[in-house]
C-alpha cells in the first residue's frame, strides 16, 4: 500500500530523532552521536573530517573503491602517503563515530566490502538527504493539497542554514552537490513564495528577499516580490523592485 504525503512527512521528522548519526552540511559542518556533539577533538586530524564528507558526499555512489577515494581527496599525495593517509583517517573516522566499539568487530556506519567503502544511509540522517525528500514530497502536494506542499517546503527551508560544507569551498568532489542543494532550495523558496502570494504577500517577500541571499541574480525572487507588492496594492515598491 502507498504511504500518504502526510505519513511520509511524519516519517521524515521522526528519522531526524532516533537516528544514532546526525550530520549537519549546510552552514556548518556538524555530526551528532545521538544526542552528543561530536567535537573537534575527537575528529582529531582534519583529513578524518575530510575523508567523512567526501562519505557523505558520494553517499548515492555503490561502493567506492579506496583507490577513487584517495585520488578524489588526496589527488596529490603519491600512492604510499595516499594509502597512509586513508588507513589514518578511516581509523579516525570509526573512532569518531563509534569510540565504543570492540576490537576485530565491523564498523556499523562505515560498510566495507572488501576494498570500497560506503556510508550506512539506513543508520544515518543527513541534511541534504532530508531537504531533499522534503521538497520531492512538496512537489508530489503541489496541486492534491498545497497546504501539505508549504508544510514540506517550510521544512526544507529550515533545514537550511547556508552554503553546503563551507569548509571545504575549494574541493573539487563538494562542487557539484553545493550548486545542486543550491538549485534545490532556491526552486522549492520560490515556489513556496508563489504559494503565498494572495494570502501572505508579506510572507511571500521575505522568501524572496531569502532566496536573493543565496543568488542576488535570481530572477524569480525579484518576481515573486514584484507580484507581492502589487497584490499589497504598493505599486510603487513593485516597480522599484
Amino acid at each position: 500500500m502507498t504511504k500518504s504525503i502526510q505519513d511520509q512527512l511524519l516519517e521524515l521528522n521522526a528519522k531526524k530523532e532516533t537516528a544514532l548519526i546526525r550530520v549537519q552540511t549546510l552552514g556548518a559542518f556538524k555530526v551528532w552521536r545521538a544526542d552528543t556533539k561530536i567535537s573537534s577533538k575527537e575528529w582529531g586530524r582534519d583529513t578524518t573530517s575530510q575523508l567523512f564528507q567526501f562519505l557523505v558526499t558520494a553517499r548515492h555512489r555503490r561502493g567506492l573503491h579506496k583507490e577513487q577515494i584517495i585520488d578524489r581527496v588526496w589527488e596529490n599525495l603519491d600512492g604510499k602517503a595516499g594509502q597512509q593517509n586513508f588507513k589514518v583517517s578511516l581509523h579516525g573516522v570509526n573512532k569518531a563515530l563509534e569510540p565504543d566499539r570492540p576490537s576485530r568487530t565491523e564498523a556499523r556506519f562505515i560498510l566495507r566490502q572488501g576494498l570500497t567503502y560506503q556510508l550506512n544511509l539506513e543508520e544515518v540522517w543527513i541534511d541534504v538527504d532530508a531537504l531533499e525528500q522534503y521538497v520531492a514530497l512538496g512537489n508530489q502536494a503541489l496541486i492534491e493539497d498545497p497546504k501539505l506542499a508549504e508544510e514540506a517546503y517550510r521544512e526544507a527551508i529550515d533545514l537550511h542554514h547556508g552554503v553546503y560544507l563551507p569548509s571545504r569551498l575549494y574541493e573539487d568532489w563538494s562542487s557539484e552537490e553545493r550548486e545542486r542543494i543550491q538549485v534545490l532550495i532556491l526552486g522549492a523558496m520560490i515556489t513556496l513564495g508563489e504559494l503565498l502570494i494572495s494570502e501572505n504577500p508579506m510572507e511571500s517577500i521575505r522568501i524572496a528577499q531569502q532566496a536573493l541571499l543565496i543568488d542576488a541574480a535570481w530572477e524569480d525572487a525579484y518576481r515573486i516580490q514584484m507580484e507581492a507588492y502589487f497584490q499589497k496594492g504598493n505599486r510603487p515598491q513593485a516597480i522599484k523592485t
